[in-house]
Protein backbone atom coordinates (compact mmCIF):
# COMPACT_ATOMS: atom_id res chain seq x y z
CA UNK A 1 0.00 0.00 0.00
CA UNK A 2 2.60 2.23 0.54
CA UNK A 3 5.41 0.95 -1.39
CA UNK A 4 8.57 2.53 -2.49
CA UNK A 5 7.58 0.80 -5.63
CA UNK A 6 7.48 3.79 -8.76
CA UNK A 7 4.67 2.70 -11.11
CA UNK A 8 2.15 5.16 -11.28
CA UNK A 9 2.89 8.89 -14.03
CA UNK A 10 2.63 12.41 -12.65
CA UNK A 11 0.71 14.98 -14.81
CA UNK A 12 3.06 17.02 -17.05
CA UNK A 13 6.22 15.35 -15.70
CA UNK A 14 7.67 12.85 -18.33
CA UNK A 15 9.86 9.90 -17.00
CA UNK A 16 8.73 10.54 -13.12
CA UNK A 17 7.00 7.72 -11.37
CA UNK A 18 5.70 7.65 -8.11
CA UNK A 19 4.03 4.72 -5.84
CA UNK A 20 -0.08 5.00 -6.67
CA UNK A 21 -1.38 6.60 -3.68
CA UNK A 22 1.28 9.41 -3.83
CA UNK A 23 0.65 9.78 -7.81
CA UNK A 24 -2.68 10.16 -6.94
CA UNK A 25 -2.15 12.79 -4.28
CA UNK A 26 0.18 14.79 -6.27
CA UNK A 27 -2.01 14.62 -9.54
CA UNK A 28 -5.58 15.21 -7.81
CA UNK A 29 -3.78 18.62 -6.33
CA UNK A 30 -2.73 19.09 -9.70
CA UNK A 31 -5.63 19.00 -10.67
CA UNK A 32 -7.10 21.57 -8.56
CA UNK A 33 -4.51 24.40 -8.40
CA UNK A 34 -6.14 26.31 -10.69
CA UNK A 35 -9.51 26.24 -9.96
CA UNK A 36 -10.03 24.97 -13.59
CA UNK A 37 -11.12 21.56 -12.88
CA UNK A 38 -15.02 20.76 -13.65
CA UNK A 39 -18.18 20.95 -11.85
CA UNK A 40 -21.41 19.81 -11.03
CA UNK A 41 -24.53 20.48 -8.95
CA UNK A 42 -25.20 19.48 -6.22
CA UNK A 43 -21.90 21.68 -5.97
CA UNK A 44 -18.62 19.84 -5.86
CA UNK A 45 -15.70 18.85 -8.26
CA UNK A 46 -16.09 15.61 -9.53
CA UNK A 47 -13.93 14.20 -11.82
CA UNK A 48 -10.57 15.72 -9.66
CA UNK A 49 -11.19 13.08 -6.82
CA UNK A 50 -11.55 10.14 -9.44
CA UNK A 51 -9.53 10.26 -12.02
CA UNK A 52 -5.98 10.76 -10.67
CA UNK A 53 -7.10 7.36 -8.84
CA UNK A 54 -8.40 5.20 -11.57
CA UNK A 55 -5.21 6.09 -13.61
CA UNK A 56 -2.59 5.50 -10.53
CA UNK A 57 -4.73 2.17 -10.06
CA UNK A 58 -4.56 1.25 -13.91
CA UNK A 59 -0.81 1.94 -13.83
CA UNK A 60 -0.50 -0.26 -10.43
CA UNK A 61 -2.10 -3.83 -12.14
CA UNK A 62 -0.10 -6.27 -13.39
CA UNK A 63 -0.17 -6.47 -17.22
CA UNK A 64 -2.34 -9.52 -17.63
CA UNK A 65 -4.77 -7.55 -15.26
CA UNK A 66 -5.08 -4.43 -16.79
CA UNK A 67 -8.68 -2.61 -17.37
CA UNK A 68 -9.67 -1.58 -20.38
CA UNK A 69 -10.96 1.60 -21.54
CA UNK A 70 -14.76 0.28 -20.85
CA UNK A 71 -13.74 -0.71 -17.41
CA UNK A 72 -11.94 2.43 -16.75
CA UNK A 73 -15.06 4.35 -18.29
CA UNK A 74 -17.94 2.16 -15.95
CA UNK A 75 -15.20 2.99 -12.94
CA UNK A 76 -15.48 6.39 -13.28
CA UNK A 77 -19.23 6.73 -13.74
CA UNK A 78 -19.62 4.98 -10.44
CA UNK A 79 -17.08 7.95 -8.56
CA UNK A 80 -19.30 10.18 -9.98
CA UNK A 81 -22.74 8.33 -9.18
CA UNK A 82 -21.74 8.04 -5.30
CA UNK A 83 -20.88 11.60 -5.41
CA UNK A 84 -23.99 12.85 -6.76
CA UNK A 85 -26.19 10.03 -4.61
CA UNK A 86 -24.71 11.51 -1.55
CA UNK A 87 -25.20 15.02 -2.20
CA UNK A 88 -28.66 14.68 -3.37
CA UNK A 89 -29.90 12.89 0.13
CA UNK A 90 -29.19 16.50 1.70
CA UNK A 91 -30.69 19.84 0.90
CA UNK A 92 -27.96 21.33 2.81
CA UNK A 93 -25.01 20.09 -0.23
CA UNK A 94 -27.50 21.90 -2.65
CA UNK A 95 -26.18 25.71 -2.30
CA UNK A 96 -22.74 26.88 -2.46
CA UNK A 97 -21.28 25.17 1.02
CA UNK A 98 -20.56 26.78 4.35
CA UNK A 99 -18.68 24.36 6.66
CA UNK A 100 -17.12 21.36 3.77
CA UNK A 101 -15.16 21.82 1.06
CA UNK A 102 -17.41 19.01 -0.81
CA UNK A 103 -14.77 17.23 -3.31
CA UNK A 104 -13.17 16.65 0.01
CA UNK A 105 -15.96 15.11 1.33
CA UNK A 106 -17.96 13.09 -1.74
CA UNK A 107 -15.06 13.34 -3.72
CA UNK A 108 -13.22 11.20 -0.85
CA UNK A 109 -16.24 8.48 -1.32
CA UNK A 110 -15.92 8.94 -4.96
CA UNK A 111 -12.48 7.52 -5.35
CA UNK A 112 -12.75 5.11 -2.56
CA UNK A 113 -16.28 3.76 -4.95
CA UNK A 114 -14.19 4.16 -8.34
CA UNK A 115 -11.01 2.37 -6.80
CA UNK A 116 -13.61 -0.52 -5.59
CA UNK A 117 -15.42 -0.99 -8.83
CA UNK A 118 -12.01 -1.01 -10.62
CA UNK A 119 -10.36 -3.32 -8.25
CA UNK A 120 -13.38 -5.54 -8.72
CA UNK A 121 -13.92 -5.78 -4.62
CA UNK A 122 -16.34 -8.04 -3.12
CA UNK A 123 -19.87 -6.05 -2.11
CA UNK A 124 -19.05 -6.21 1.37
CA UNK A 125 -15.31 -4.65 0.55
CA UNK A 126 -16.99 -1.84 -1.11
CA UNK A 127 -19.12 -0.81 2.19
CA UNK A 128 -15.46 -1.15 3.94
CA UNK A 129 -14.03 1.26 1.47
CA UNK A 130 -16.59 3.72 1.85
CA UNK A 131 -16.70 3.42 5.40
CA UNK A 132 -13.12 3.98 5.52
CA UNK A 133 -13.49 6.93 3.26
CA UNK A 134 -15.89 8.08 5.56
CA UNK A 135 -12.92 8.43 8.12
CA UNK A 136 -10.93 9.67 6.11
CA UNK A 137 -12.64 12.94 4.69
CA UNK A 138 -13.68 16.29 5.36
CA UNK A 139 -11.59 19.53 4.96
CA UNK A 140 -12.88 23.48 6.17
CA UNK A 141 -14.56 25.85 3.72
CA UNK A 142 -11.80 28.35 5.58
CA UNK A 143 -9.01 27.13 3.82
CA UNK A 144 -10.44 28.23 0.44
CA UNK A 145 -8.72 30.82 -1.67
CA UNK A 146 -5.05 30.04 -0.20
CA UNK A 147 -2.73 27.36 -1.24
CA UNK A 148 -3.61 24.63 0.66
CA UNK A 149 -7.28 24.24 -1.09
CA UNK A 150 -5.82 22.22 -3.45
CA UNK A 151 -4.96 19.57 -1.12
CA UNK A 152 -8.61 18.85 -0.20
CA UNK A 153 -8.57 17.53 -4.00
CA UNK A 154 -5.43 15.62 -3.68
CA UNK A 155 -6.20 13.94 -0.26
CA UNK A 156 -9.47 12.92 -1.96
CA UNK A 157 -8.38 10.83 -4.63
CA UNK A 158 -5.29 9.73 -2.88
CA UNK A 159 -7.29 8.68 0.31
CA UNK A 160 -10.37 7.53 -1.60
CA UNK A 161 -7.94 5.10 -3.28
CA UNK A 162 -6.37 3.81 -0.06
CA UNK A 163 -9.52 2.97 1.28
CA UNK A 164 -10.15 0.59 -1.50
CA UNK A 165 -6.59 -0.84 -0.85
CA UNK A 166 -7.44 -1.06 2.96
CA UNK A 167 -10.56 -2.81 2.36
CA UNK A 168 -9.37 -5.55 -0.56
CA UNK A 169 -6.45 -5.98 2.00
CA UNK A 170 -9.37 -6.95 4.75
CA UNK A 171 -9.63 -3.63 7.05
CA UNK A 172 -13.42 -3.47 7.67
CA UNK A 173 -15.35 -0.72 8.71
CA UNK A 174 -19.25 0.47 9.82
CA UNK A 175 -20.61 -1.05 6.94
CA UNK A 176 -24.21 1.17 8.45
CA UNK A 177 -21.39 4.53 7.67
CA UNK A 178 -24.06 5.79 4.80
CA UNK A 179 -26.93 5.67 7.12
CA UNK A 180 -29.26 8.20 9.04
CA UNK A 181 -28.77 6.16 12.77
CA UNK A 182 -30.35 8.57 14.98
CA UNK A 183 -27.45 9.43 17.84
CA UNK A 184 -24.82 8.29 15.86
CA UNK A 185 -23.08 10.73 13.19
CA UNK A 186 -21.83 8.68 10.11
CA UNK A 187 -21.85 10.29 6.78
CA UNK A 188 -24.70 12.70 8.44
CA UNK A 189 -21.44 14.13 10.41
CA UNK A 190 -20.63 16.49 7.13
CA UNK A 191 -24.41 17.55 6.17
CA UNK A 192 -26.16 17.98 9.01
CA UNK A 193 -29.61 17.62 6.92
CA UNK A 194 -28.76 14.33 5.39
CA UNK A 195 -31.44 11.83 4.75
CA UNK A 196 -30.49 9.12 2.47
CA UNK A 197 -33.26 6.65 0.46
CA UNK A 198 -33.16 3.36 -0.99
CA UNK A 199 -32.15 2.93 -4.32
CA UNK A 200 -33.45 0.59 -6.99
CA UNK A 201 -30.92 -2.15 -7.40
CA UNK A 202 -28.85 -1.42 -10.64
CA UNK A 203 -30.11 -3.32 -13.77
CA UNK A 204 -30.53 -3.18 -17.60
CA UNK A 205 -32.46 0.14 -17.78
CA UNK A 206 -29.85 1.75 -14.79
CA UNK A 207 -29.44 5.52 -15.20
CA UNK A 208 -26.42 7.07 -14.25
CA UNK A 209 -26.87 11.11 -13.34
CA UNK A 210 -23.98 11.48 -15.54
CA UNK A 211 -26.96 11.00 -17.97
CA UNK A 212 -29.62 13.67 -16.73
CA UNK A 213 -27.52 16.12 -15.79
CA UNK A 214 -24.09 17.62 -18.16
CA UNK A 215 -20.61 18.41 -16.05
CA UNK A 216 -19.68 21.99 -16.34
CA UNK A 217 -16.54 22.79 -17.55
CA UNK A 218 -14.92 26.33 -16.82
CA UNK A 219 -13.99 28.64 -19.45
CA UNK A 220 -11.47 30.32 -17.15
CA UNK A 221 -9.38 29.16 -14.10
CA UNK A 222 -11.40 30.75 -10.91
CA UNK A 223 -14.11 29.54 -8.82
CA UNK A 224 -17.38 28.73 -10.41
CA UNK A 225 -19.34 31.57 -8.65
CA UNK A 226 -17.09 33.85 -10.95
CA UNK A 227 -18.27 32.62 -14.36
CA UNK A 228 -21.90 33.97 -13.66
CA UNK A 229 -20.14 38.02 -12.77
CA UNK A 230 -17.53 38.03 -15.98
CA UNK A 231 -20.46 37.05 -17.87
CA UNK A 232 -22.35 39.89 -16.94
CA UNK A 233 -19.94 42.27 -16.56
CA UNK A 234 -18.71 41.20 -20.38
CA UNK A 235 -22.39 42.26 -21.27
CA UNK A 236 -22.67 45.11 -19.81
CA UNK A 237 -18.90 45.93 -21.01
CA UNK A 238 -20.50 45.34 -24.29
CA UNK A 239 -23.33 48.30 -23.66
CA UNK A 240 -20.89 50.45 -22.79
CA UNK A 241 -18.82 50.24 -25.53
CA UNK A 242 -21.75 51.18 -27.54
CA UNK A 243 -22.91 53.95 -25.60
CA UNK A 244 -19.69 55.47 -25.23
CA UNK A 245 -17.42 54.16 -28.20
CA UNK A 246 -14.85 52.47 -25.98
CA UNK A 247 -14.31 51.35 -22.56
CA UNK A 248 -13.53 54.49 -20.32
CA UNK A 249 -13.21 53.86 -16.80
CA UNK A 250 -13.03 57.19 -15.99
CA UNK A 251 -16.92 57.54 -17.09
CA UNK A 252 -17.85 55.09 -14.54
CA UNK A 253 -18.83 56.60 -10.78
CA UNK A 254 -19.94 53.11 -9.31
CA UNK A 255 -20.59 49.58 -10.22
CA UNK A 256 -22.80 47.68 -8.41
CA UNK A 257 -22.65 44.19 -8.30
CA UNK A 258 -26.07 41.91 -7.13
CA UNK A 259 -24.50 38.25 -5.84
CA UNK A 260 -25.57 35.73 -3.42
CA UNK A 261 -24.29 36.12 0.20
CA UNK A 262 -21.16 33.64 0.02
CA UNK A 263 -18.54 35.27 2.39
CA UNK A 264 -15.70 33.30 1.05
CA UNK A 265 -16.16 34.64 -2.27
CA UNK A 266 -16.79 38.14 -0.99
CA UNK A 267 -13.19 39.83 -1.42
CA UNK A 268 -13.22 43.23 -1.70
CA UNK A 269 -9.41 43.67 -2.84
CA UNK A 270 -7.48 40.12 -3.12
CA UNK A 271 -4.49 40.48 -2.68
CA UNK A 272 -2.98 36.95 -4.41
CA UNK A 273 -3.30 34.95 -6.87
CA UNK A 274 -5.62 32.25 -4.71
CA UNK A 275 -8.02 35.07 -3.97
CA UNK A 276 -8.34 36.56 -6.63
CA UNK A 277 -9.66 33.59 -7.88
CA UNK A 278 -12.25 33.67 -5.31
CA UNK A 279 -13.37 37.27 -5.47
CA UNK A 280 -16.48 38.18 -7.62
CA UNK A 281 -15.05 42.14 -7.20
CA UNK A 282 -11.80 41.64 -8.51
CA UNK A 283 -13.23 38.93 -11.55
CA UNK A 284 -16.20 41.62 -12.65
CA UNK A 285 -13.57 44.17 -12.66
CA UNK A 286 -11.10 42.30 -14.83
CA UNK A 287 -13.76 41.37 -17.21
CA UNK A 288 -14.75 44.91 -17.24
CA UNK A 289 -11.27 46.28 -17.81
CA UNK A 290 -10.18 43.54 -20.20
CA UNK A 291 -13.26 42.18 -22.24
CA UNK A 292 -11.88 38.86 -21.22
CA UNK A 293 -10.47 36.53 -18.12
CA UNK A 294 -8.33 34.08 -18.20
CA UNK A 295 -4.64 32.86 -17.28
CA UNK A 296 -3.26 35.97 -17.66
CA UNK A 297 -5.77 37.85 -15.11
CA UNK A 298 -4.19 36.22 -12.21
CA UNK A 299 -0.98 36.96 -12.83
CA UNK A 300 1.15 39.25 -9.93
CA UNK A 301 1.54 42.11 -12.33
CA UNK A 302 -2.05 41.72 -13.17
CA UNK A 303 -3.87 41.85 -9.30
CA UNK A 304 -1.84 44.95 -8.66
CA UNK A 305 -2.90 47.10 -11.57
CA UNK A 306 -3.45 50.65 -10.72
CA UNK A 307 -6.40 50.42 -13.09
CA UNK A 308 -7.64 47.89 -11.59
CA UNK A 309 -7.31 48.57 -8.20
CA UNK A 310 -9.58 52.07 -9.18
CA UNK A 311 -12.02 50.18 -10.55
CA UNK A 312 -12.50 47.95 -7.04
CA UNK A 313 -12.40 50.96 -5.41
CA UNK A 314 -16.31 51.64 -7.46
CA UNK A 315 -17.79 48.28 -6.45
CA UNK A 316 -20.79 48.33 -4.55
CA UNK A 317 -22.02 44.48 -3.35
CA UNK A 318 -25.94 43.89 -3.08
CA UNK A 319 -27.47 40.69 -2.23
CA UNK A 320 -31.44 40.76 -3.56
CA UNK A 321 -33.42 38.30 -1.47
CA UNK A 322 -34.22 36.30 -4.75
CA UNK A 323 -29.92 35.64 -5.83
CA UNK A 324 -29.91 32.59 -3.21
CA UNK A 325 -26.42 30.77 -2.77
CA UNK A 326 -27.65 28.07 -5.19
CA UNK A 327 -25.04 27.06 -8.50
CA UNK A 328 -28.76 25.73 -10.40
CA UNK A 329 -30.47 29.21 -9.42
CA UNK A 330 -28.29 32.40 -8.83
CA UNK A 331 -27.64 35.31 -10.91
CA UNK A 332 -24.86 37.56 -11.72
CA UNK A 333 -25.62 40.98 -12.13
CA UNK A 334 -23.25 44.15 -12.95
CA UNK A 335 -24.70 47.54 -13.20
CA UNK A 336 -22.71 50.76 -14.13
CA UNK A 337 -23.76 53.93 -12.93
CA UNK A 338 -22.02 56.69 -15.00
CA UNK A 339 -21.29 60.52 -13.87
CA UNK A 340 -24.17 61.17 -16.80
CA UNK A 341 -26.23 59.77 -14.64
CA UNK A 342 -27.05 56.77 -17.12
CA UNK A 343 -27.39 53.23 -15.96
CA UNK A 344 -26.17 50.16 -18.37
CA UNK A 345 -27.12 46.29 -16.72
CA UNK A 346 -26.01 43.53 -17.69
CA UNK A 347 -27.23 39.99 -15.72
CA UNK A 348 -26.16 36.29 -16.36
CA UNK A 349 -28.46 33.61 -15.18
CA UNK A 350 -26.66 30.65 -17.12
CA UNK A 351 -23.10 31.29 -18.12
CA UNK A 352 -21.59 29.56 -21.30
CA UNK A 353 -20.08 26.30 -19.55
CA UNK A 354 -22.96 25.68 -16.77
CA UNK A 355 -24.48 22.62 -17.22
CA UNK A 356 -27.47 24.08 -19.07
CA UNK A 357 -25.25 25.64 -21.34
CA UNK A 358 -22.19 23.13 -21.81
CA UNK A 359 -19.30 24.02 -23.97
CA UNK A 360 -19.33 22.54 -27.35
CA UNK A 361 -16.87 20.20 -27.82
CA UNK A 362 -14.74 23.01 -30.04
CA UNK A 363 -14.96 24.60 -26.83
CA UNK A 364 -13.27 21.85 -25.12
CA UNK A 365 -10.94 20.66 -27.17
CA UNK A 366 -9.62 24.31 -27.59
CA UNK A 367 -9.39 24.44 -24.01
CA UNK A 368 -7.02 21.15 -23.42
CA UNK A 369 -4.97 22.22 -26.39
CA UNK A 370 -4.23 24.86 -24.86
CA UNK A 371 -3.36 23.92 -21.47
CA UNK A 372 -1.90 20.80 -22.52
CA UNK A 373 0.49 23.05 -24.72
CA UNK A 374 2.56 23.80 -21.43
CA UNK A 375 3.96 20.66 -21.50
CA UNK A 376 3.42 18.90 -24.96
CA UNK A 377 4.03 18.65 -28.40
CA UNK A 378 1.00 19.10 -30.42
CA UNK A 379 1.71 15.43 -31.75
CA UNK A 380 1.00 14.36 -28.19
CA UNK A 381 -1.88 16.49 -27.83
CA UNK A 382 -3.82 15.33 -30.91
CA UNK A 383 -2.71 11.38 -30.27
CA UNK A 384 -4.58 11.96 -26.76
CA UNK A 385 -7.52 13.36 -28.03
CA UNK A 386 -7.78 10.61 -30.55
CA UNK A 387 -7.57 8.13 -27.00
CA UNK A 388 -10.06 9.95 -24.87
CA UNK A 389 -12.24 10.01 -28.25
CA UNK A 390 -11.91 5.83 -28.63
CA UNK A 391 -11.56 5.39 -24.57
CA UNK A 392 -14.18 2.55 -24.27
CA UNK A 393 -12.42 0.64 -27.29
CA UNK A 394 -8.81 1.22 -25.40
CA UNK A 395 -7.39 -2.57 -24.37
CA UNK A 396 -5.37 -1.29 -21.85
CA UNK A 397 -6.22 2.05 -20.25
CA UNK A 398 -3.15 2.53 -18.29
CA UNK A 399 -1.92 3.87 -21.55
CA UNK A 400 -3.88 7.06 -20.57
Amino acid sequence: LYSSVAVSSVYGKPGVKLSPTLAAFTNGVATHSMDFDDTWHPATHPSGAVLPALLAASQMLPPNTKPNGLDFLLAFNVGLEVQGRLMHFSTEAHDIPKRFHPPSVVGTLGSAAAAAKLLSLSPAQCCHALGIAASLAGAPMANAATQAKPLHVGNATRLGLEAALLAARGMEANPLILDDIPGCSGFSAFYGVYQPKPLPAPGEHHQFLLEKQDIAFKRFPAHLGMHWVVDAALSVRNLFINYAGSFSPSLIRSITLKIPVSKYINRPFPSSEHQARHSFQFNACAALLDGEVGLGSFSESSIQRQELRELLDKVVVEHPEDNVANFDKMYGEVALLLHSGDVLTGKCDTFYGHWRKPLSKESLLKKFRSNASHVLPEEKIEAIITLVDNLENLPDSSQL
